[in-house]
């Protein structure tokens, strides 16, 4: 097992003990969520961290290629879920999000059937680096810009959404060819 994918599978690892920190009250009342909010940023590093060491190191395997959007996608799930359950986020927007996570994975699956693999775009990367920001800040509490009374976190939220929403689209614009042929039976 190589780093970057050992980096991999200790992004799976750490939303148990994210979910533990979001979860569990502790004393004073916010050091649970910026515990969470640590564990979170941490783990999501990690994801840009074993692509680079991956292809830098030419240590790219079919398990990473598998496993990395999986992570990735768990992470943001377990994250964004969990903010719901909190009262933290409204529904709305989380709905959007996983279901365009949903039909792009659906794209994906349809593409592998077809011997096609569809790689992350640079609009793939920027959607999850805006999810992480958001969810990131919304874990801070809105801090720093809570001082100001400024809603960062919401605006970073639906800017999300909207760059998830268009990232989806290039996808399917991309590879709507998938979608328009008959495969062999």
């Amino acid at each position: 097992m190589n780093l970057p994918n050992c980096l991999t599978i200790a992004r799976v690892i750490l939303i148990p003990i994210f979910l533990f920190f979001l979860f569990v009250r502790f004393a004073p009342e916010p050091i649970g969520h910026y515990l969470a909010a640590f564990i979170f940023i941490f783990a999501a590093l990690t994801d840009g961290l074993d692509g680079y060491l991956a292809r830098s190191r030419k240590q790219v395997s079919r398990f990473g290629r598998f496993m990395d959007p999986i992570a990735d996608k768990l992470l943001v799930t377990a994250a964004l879920v969990s903010l719901v359950a909190l009262g933290d986020v409204g529904p709305l927007p989380v709905i959007i999000i996983l279901g365009r996570e949903f039909a792009v994975s659906g794209l994906r699956s349809l593409a592998a059937a077809e011997g096609i693999e569809i790689a992350a775009t640079k609009w793939g990367k920027v959607k999850t680096i805006t999810q992480v920001v958001a969810i990131s800040v919304i874990l801070l509490n809105n801090f720093p810009f809570s001082l100001f009374n400024f809603p960062f976190d919401r605006i970073a939220l639906w800017f999300a959404v909207f760059v998830t929403i268009y990232s989806g689209f290039d996808y399917f614009l991309h590879f709507r060819y998938l979608l328009t042929h008959e495969s062999n039976p």
